[in-house]
């Protein structure tokens, strides 16, 4: 009678409700499939941007020894024309190993017109806050009266501020003048000055919060840029690079070169007197690239790399990562010449991130570790 009259069955109940049911089971575990697969094809992309394979043969350098006093890193170098090299020491990043994970970052100097030059810590004027500077990329720069400022990108906090400094030489001391924060200034890896209170810098990241970091690198978004820094204008000026690391200026100020180090490219942008950056060049390398310094008596550029990505931010002291500089010449040819200068598996120094060259006498930075001083 119930079927008669047109209504449902009560044997039949829920039969539509079983069909949807294992219809919305049968797309869950799609969108899980195809969540899986993308996760694990983004996990094999991102070992082959860190090189996670890689392993370097030794190429030595007859007369080297390690820095006393550098213990813990030395991520940066910057020369000045008379021989004073400065050392962003201390680095520490959430995630990265440390060898002093409780002492705070500082400047060290080492005068490379002398015999036997030792490096020394720059004492900084009162009222910085020492106990949480947290050095990484540093510039230098002279102004027309001979005034040498010094440019430091700081995370304290693991924030992101630039903090410019006056350099006194007859103290050895640092006079700090300024610290810069800014929204376009998220996530700061290195800085090239360009003037007393002017600026190019790299940011790594888009993102400041250290799982969007996170997320942003393992997708491989490519949302990493340059910005340009200036007391009247601030401007990003290049972008959709995947992690924007180390920045330099031509000898002629004509080109900045930026090393994207999870793309192991150096890309060469042309500046402009508006000083907007248009791309001109990309240099495709088989290794990580961190910082670039420029060879002042050629104009080379000088780079310190990271052979296997993998070891650098996963330490194992059993097998720690290697070290390698580049020598790139003539990069605007067709075909620049690429040379490895120094490489090392971990024995001697681990995870290198800079090379700076003045009159024979080169300085390779770590990461985290060591540095060396080298007679060429």
């Amino acid at each position: 009678r119930a079927r008669r009259a047109g209504l449902p069955d009560p044997r039949q109940r829920g039969g539509g409700g079983a069909g949807s049911r294992a219809m919305g089971r049968l797309l869950a575990v799609g969108l899980l499939g195809l969540a899986l697969a993308l996760l694990g094809e983004r996990l094999l992309a991102l070992r082959n941007r860190l090189k996670a394979s890689r392993e370097v043969e030794s190429v030595d350098l007859p007369n080297c020894h390690l820095i006393k006093g550098i213990e813990a890193g030395a991520d940066d170098i910057d020369i000045l024309p008379n021989g004073l090299a400065f050392f962003s020491v201390g680095l520490k990043c959430p995630g990265l190993h440390s060898f002093s994970p409780d002492k705070p970052g500082g400047i060290l100097m080492m005068d490379l017109k002398k015999e036997n030059p030792r490096a020394l810590e720059l004492r900084i004027s009162r009222g910085f806050n020492l106990a949480s500077f947290n050095p990484h990329g540093i510039s230098t720069f002279i102004d027309s009266d001979d005034t040498v400022y010094l440019f430091v990108v700081n995370h304290p906090e693991f924030k992101n501020t630039v903090e410019i400094f006056k350099f006194e030489e007859e103290e050895n001391s640092l006079l700090h003048l300024k610290t810069i924060k800014h929204e376009l200034l998220p996530s700061v890896n290195d800085i090239i000055a360009v003037g007393p209170a002017h600026f190019y810098a790299t940011n790594d990241h888009y993102f400041s919060d250290p799982f969007l970091k996170y997320l942003e690198t393992y997708l491989n978004l490519h949302w990493a840029n340059v910005v340009y820094y200036s007391p009247d204008e601030v401007k990003v000026v290049a972008e959709g690079f995947d992690a924007a690391n180390g920045i330099n200026i031509s000898p002629d100020k004509k080109y900045i070169y930026v090393a994207d180090i999870l793309a192991h490219e150096i890309h060469v942008l042309e500046k402009h007197p508006n000083m907007n950056l248009t791309q001109l060049k990309v240099l495709k390398l088989d290794t990580l690239v961190d910082n670039l310094s420029i060879d002042p008596s050629s104009g080379d550029i000088l780079v310190g790399c990271h052979p296997n990505g993998q070891k650098l931010f996963i330490y194992d002291p059993n097998n720690p990562p290697s070290s390698e500089v580049l020598r790139i010449q003539n990069i605007l040819s067709e075909k620049p010449t690429v040379t490895t200068v120094y490489a090392n598996n971990g024995s001697v120094l681990q995870g290198s991130s800079v090379a700076s060259v003045y009159d024979r006498k080169l300085l390779i930075g770590t990461l985290y570790h060591r540095a060396l001083y080298c007679e060429l």
